[in-house]
């Protein structure tokens, strides 16, 4: 017996919620890669990390905001709680190693494949492993062609972030990656619920033991909820990074300003140019006077 699923039930607020978690994790991210590429005052390996962590814990956080709308309308569903926190664990880690290997290396076309493609098979790993820790009076299973569908959208996905983390180092264009990094990675969740159907048990079982969605991922959606806006705290209060978004914003406004003529304005020469040599021959005679004068 096939059971019906609603990836919805609570209509948009997960999905936009969950989106907004994804937007928000890379924007930080994006930040601190610039604040350690483009800044030679930081330390490296601090802001990489922290950058890894931000947009891991947005993917992680992310995916089980979403999974809080997902439910089978014949059965409860619950969640192993070493495979939820091992799935997080999972997400910075790949997200660091591709993080750190585009932050020392670069953006050269081997790096960025190796780095993309690792990091996006992590992410897609980390998508299938908080689907492992879903207990349900059933047996989840998988369409192969939507499921490798996902995997490629979470590479290009992955790719496209590394490459924005170290080619884009404006604010707003910084904010507008971020955007987009975050509708791929809520698209790759959503291709990959696409390929889940339940078939359920006909009788009940005492295997998919656990904890229900609400009594599990809330309280653990807290913690790196709480990172973030502390992340988000560090990020906006950086001097560095404040003076790259003024450089942004004055970077524009010279761009936006018309070509002044070299031409000087009719009256304004006298102010800088030297009077005319009969000028200064009389004032050098009156000069002579006054002394002369003054001697006598």
């Amino acid at each position: 017996m096939q059971g019906t699923i609603d990836a919805f039930s609570h209509g948009a607020v997960t999905p936009l919620a969950a989106y907004i978690m994804a937007c928000l994790g890379g924007a930080l991210g994006l930040r601190c890669v610039v604040r350690s590429v483009f800044n030679d005052q930081s330390w490296r390996p601090g802001w990489l990390a922290l950058g890894a962590t931000s947009i891991g814990c947005g993917i992680w956080t992310m995916h089980f905001i979403a999974m809080i709308g997902f439910r089978v309308e014949e059965t409860q569903i619950r969640y192993d709680v070493g495979l939820t926190v091992l799935s997080l664990a999972v997400a910075i880690t790949v997200v660091g190693i591709g993080v750190f290997a585009v932050g020392y290396r670069g953006v050269d076309r081997r790096t960025l494949g190796i780095a993309g493609t690792v990091t996006g098979i992590g992410v897609a790993a980390m998508h299938y492993l908080g689907m492992a820790a879903m207990h349900l009076n059933g047996t989840i299973r998988y369409d192969t062609f939507t499921v490798a569908l996902s995997v490629l959208i979470a590479i290009v996905a992955a790719t496209s972030a590394l490459w924005a983390a170290v080619s884009i180092h404006g604010f707003l264009p910084s904010l507008g990656a971020s955007l987009i990094m975050g509708l791929a990675v809520s698209g790759m969740h959503y291709t990959g619920m696409a390929a889940v159907s339940v078939h359920l048990h006909t009788a009940p079982s005492d295997m998919w033991t656990g904890q229900s969605p609400a009594s599990l991922l809330l309280p653990m959606l807290i913690g790196p909820v709480v990172f973030l806006v502390l992340a988000g705290v560090v990020v906006m209060f950086d001097p560095l990074l404040l003076g790259d978004v003024e450089a942004d914003r004055s970077g524009r406004r010279l761009r936006a300003m018309p070509r002044q003529s070299s031409r000087t304005a009719p009256g304004a020469e006298s102010l800088f140019q030297p009077p005319p040599p009969a000028a200064r021959h009389a004032e050098d005679r009156q000069r002579s006077r006054a002394q002369h004068v003054q001697k006598w």
